[in-house]
């Protein structure tokens, strides 16, 4: 059997607020069979709807939340956050790419099999965000939308924590140079942050270093990153990229919620 503290992992700077409950749950400890095994929280997956509500729920209990106050939006690569008092209606799930709360018993979370999650908590004021940073979220804003969310129910960046969850590494990015070329053109800043592999001579990204980068710049006083890779860890995480090299048709999501108790 595995136990809750295999299923997920804890970034020790969050861990020390009281009051607040948080991980960055691995694949491990599911219900979900075959390429989804075993904890897949991706309503968007070709899993088994049951198998994903077994799975959240079991996300929802060791947070110490109600299964249907586990909540997460639906992804779309964007810069959008939102403000969350109340579970959201059947049918009514927001698009957007972060969401924040001061809201007690609400389970906020993210999605992700390569792109970062990252989780925040000003525990002074009693708040909380969740961010889903991809290449594209994190370059056109998702970071600084959060942390400008989470102000409006009274943060204050210089008290915020906030720790990048597993996600996949520089050394397995590869992203090609057209890529590289349209990137550093919109974000001449970024230049670091992709290095040429000495094998491919390809140039290589590194996503949470430049997720990191920009929580430094929306001046968040507190930055862990897990430093842990999606692509290389297939034990433990649920991988995108590495799905595709396996030629499968489909991929798992891990989930990353913090809870305000």
């Amino acid at each position: 059997m595995v136990t809750p503290d295999k299923m997920r992992l804890c970034a020790s700077p969050l861990a020390a607020i009281g009051g607040v409950s948080h991980g960055f749950f691995t694949r491990q400890g599911g219900v979900s069979t075959g390429i989804f095994a075993s904890l897949n929280c991706g309503p968007g997956s070709g899993d088994e709807p049951a198998s994903v509500q077994e799975n959240r729920a079991r996300v929802a209990e060791i947070l110490g939340a109600k299964p249907s106050h586990l909540l997460t939006v639906s992804q779309k690569h964007s810069a959008a956050a939102v403000a969350v008092k109340a579970p959201w209606a059947a049918g009514k799930i927001p698009e957007a790419d972060a969401i924040v709360t001061s809201t007690p018993g609400l389970a906020i979370g993210v999605l992700t099999a390569d792109c970062a999650p990252v989780l925040f908590c000003d525990g002074e004021a009693r708040v909380i965000g969740a961010a889903h940073a991809g290449w594209r979220g994190a370059l056109s804003g998702i970071v600084e939308a959060t942390m400008k969310a989470m102000q409006k129910l009274g943060a204050e960046p210089e008290r915020t924590v906030a720790a990048i969850g597993p996600a996949i590494s520089q050394k397995a990015y590869e992203v090609g140079t057209d890529y590289r070329d349209k990137f550093v053109a919109e974000e001449p800043e970024s230049t670091p942050f992709f290095a040429l592999d000495e094998g491919s001579g390809e140039p290589h990204f590194d996503l949470p270093g430049y997720v990191a980068e920009r929580l430094r710049r929306a001046g968040v006083g507190t930055i862990l990153d897990l430093g842990l890779c999606t692509y290389c860890d297939e034990s433990r995480l649920f991988s995108y990229r590495r799905s595709q090299h396996h030629g499968e048709t489909d991929y798992g999501r891990q989930i990353s919620a913090i809870l305000l108790t």
